[in-house]
């Protein structure tokens, strides 16, 4: 095999935008029942469009909707637990043109059983005893400041609808005891988001289905609740952090006990619903997924003597997990695999990969496969993230030379990131890139105190990391201190901006629909996150001058770099103008800047074409920017000022 001489960034890779975008789909929520397993696809060919995919027991593999449904709910914006399946294989679902529920059987068209209007619905439990259906709605009207958000009961028809609980400014995970005689929830309230402080609830189900005798078994503002869980005996299970880690506890009636104290994260950020960690297997032994340093594992937990054994597999990414008494189903991911639909047989442990998100096979020798690193930073604390370093199998750069540097500033901010099989970041170090994905102060997976470290300090921590980790790799001469970049998409567009605004260190970036301005985020976003900054930078208006100082828009004077930008123009969380503003003032300041809009992409593009658009014009940004020409054939974008 021939091994070339080229210089960085100019490397032919195998790996192609349309693998990225035509070739892989994103996986998500599933669902075991008695005759097969569900999941979500989301498809970005079909412009993000979400289809429900049904596996018979035989294998067999069914698209569940029509073309003309796309099945995503707009709850808090971010959606998650867009369907589900009663025990006797009905799908509900929520459409997202219209937000209505629809019913659909197996082999039959939906019927929708919402009026159309102001109603939004997410994250929905069968109640077999009252034969009904338990949600979380989310109600959009002019008669309020904000949308109102309730627990409601709906009849399969969707002909009687009951309010069972309201007042809290936020609900999640109904969940119903074996008997189905008690409800749990969690709800919280402004200005907490729901890994700051949420309240875990129990209720007794009367006769007439309402919710009698309310009791607060945990949570408060300071202790986050995720995943109540009815065990088979009917006990109550749950995760909580007021140990510094989202462990898992099981409650007697009167208090809570930790059931394995351990130094690690089983639970997660609830960015979106559906999410699960664990489940039961028989009525006193759980499946779970933990997360130590943002690798994941696989286990079984005795509830009884409070023992753990680990589940040898390849997997480092696990999510979505659900579990019965005689398999269990997740979405696994590891370096060198594409994230994939599994089941696993729990009585031996041996796992079957039933659908695969991308079915490209590539050589190991092409792949970069993320290494763990940790570094020092500001305020004498410590850093994570993961390096890839350029790969290829048909090319390497010259000695006296060293890669440019992508830094990843991962959105949330209260998220993280982790070295599964990503071909977005393939594309860049098989092109003859470095990349560094960051973990920086505040991202989940490492605790609630390095969670909380970014409370106050959104702007400073998360930037310091991501110039301390590009100064890592340089003092470690493993990358070209002349070409750093930076770029993040959201939140982690706003950490982008601020790098560049208040640092000199990087030489360009790319904002994926970042914030700008953080005064006019706090004053126009939507409900789930309109508190959010009073967490991150403190309350508003009182702290006005903070939201002034640490935003990118007013100090414009100090950017001295080139910057591309992508926005979506239907973004109702970080609208349009945020990127505007910014471009006008660099325009006007004679600053290389491109701004490249999407009309048809809300917040995160879906769409194939636009994620291809976008992928390509950052590389040709690059190359303009850095000095050199890229193998791809790239279509010029116009970048002004350069």
């Amino acid at each position: 095999m021939t091994v070339s001489i080229k210089p960085y960034g100019t490397w032919q890779s195998p790996i192609t935008i349309e693998q990225i975008t035509q070739g892989t789909i994103g996986l998500g929520q599933t669902t075991l029942t008695k005759i097969g397993v569900y999941w979500l696809e989301t498809r970005p060919q079909e412009g993000g469009r979400g289809v429900l995919m049904y596996r018979t027991h035989k294998g067999e593999i069914y698209e569940i909707n029509s073309a003309s449904y796309n099945i995503r709910t707009r709850v808090h914006e971010y959606g998650g637990g867009a369907y589900l399946v009663t025990d006797k294989d009905q799908i509900f679902f929520s459409h997202f043109d219209d937000q209505r529920l629809y019913k659909q059987e197996l082999d039959s068209d939906p019927q929708p059983i919402t009026p159309e209007g102001v109603y939004r619905y997410a994250d929905g439990i069968y109640d077999k005893k009252h034969n009904r259906l338990i949600y979380i709605r989310e109600e959009h009207s002019s008669d309020s400041k904000e949308p109102v958000n309730t627990i409601i009961g709906i009849s399969l028809d969707g002909s009687n609808v009951t309010v069972l609980e309201s007042g809290a400014d936020f609900y999640a995970t109904p969940r119903l005891s074996p008997d189905g005689n008690y409800l749990a929830w969690i709800c919280w309230h402004h200005p907490n988001m729901p890994w700051d402080g949420t309240k875990l609830w129990i209720a007794r189900i009367d006769d007439q289905g309402n919710l009698v005798e309310k009791i607060q078994v945990a949570g408060g503002n300071t202790e986050s609740i995720f995943q109540p869980q009815w065990a088979p005996t009917g006990a109550l299970y749950f995760i909580s952090d007021r140990s510094n880690w989202w462990n898992l506890y099981r409650w007697d009636g009167e208090k809570a006990k930790a059931i394995l104290p351990m130094k690690a994260e089983f639970g997660l950020p609830q960015w979106i619903f559906g999410q699960s960690t664990y489940g039961f297997i028989s009525p006193h032994k759980i499946l779970c997924t933990y997360s130590q340093e943002s690798i994941h594992h696989l286990a079984y937990i005795d509830t009884q003597n409070g023992t753990l054994e680990k589940i040898n597999t390849p997997y480092t990414g696990v999510s979505f997990l659900q579990a019965n008494e005689q398999q269990a189903v997740f979405i696994g991911a590891a370096s060198g695999l594409f994230p994939e639909i599994v089941t696993l047989d729990v009585k031996t442990g041996k796992c079957t990969t039933l659908h695969q998100s991308n079915s490209t096979k590539f050589d190991s020798e092409t792949i970069s496969y993320g290494e763990p690193i940790s570094f020092p930073t500001g305020n004498h604390a410590t850093a994570y993230g993961f390096f890839y370093p350029p790969k290829s199998k048909d090319f390497i750069g010259f000695e006296t030379e060293r890669p440019p540097l992508i830094v990843i500033s991962h959105g949330g901010p209260t998220a993280a990131t982790d070295n599964t099989l990503n071909l977005k970041i393939q594309y860049w170090t098989s092109r003859g890139f470095g990349v560094l994905d960051v973990n920086y102060r505040g991202s989940t997976n490492y605790g609630r105190a390095y969670r909380q470290q970014l409370i106050g300090q959104w702007g400073i921590a998360d930037v310091e990391d991501c110039i301390y980790g590009a100064k890592y790799l340089v003092q470690h001469n493993r990358v070209d201190p002349k070409r750093l970049a930076i770029r993040g998409s959201s939140a982690g567009g706003f950490t982008t901006l601020a790098a560049l605004t208040f640092y000199s260190l990087f030489k360009a970036g790319a904002s994926y629909y970042g914030i700008s301005d953080l005064e006019a985020l706090a004053k126009d976003t939507h409900k789930f996150e309109s508190r959010y900054l009073d967490q991150l930078i403190g309350a508003y208006p009182e702290q006005i001058q903070r939201y002034r100082d640490r935003s990118p828009i007013h100090s414009i004077d100090k950017i001295d770099c080139p910057i591309i930008f992508f926005q979506g123009l239907e973004d109702k969380v970080v609208p349009p103008n945020q990127a505007e503003a910014m471009v006008n003032l660099l325009k006007e300041k004679k600053l290389p800047v491109a701004y490249i809009t999407f009309p048809d992409e809300q917040h995160g593009f879906r769409r194939a074409e636009n994620i291809s658009h976008a992928l390509k014009s950052e590389l040709y940004f690059y190359g303009k920017i850095f000095g050199f020409t890229p193998a791809d054939e790239l279509k010029p974008i116009y970048i002004n000022n350069l």
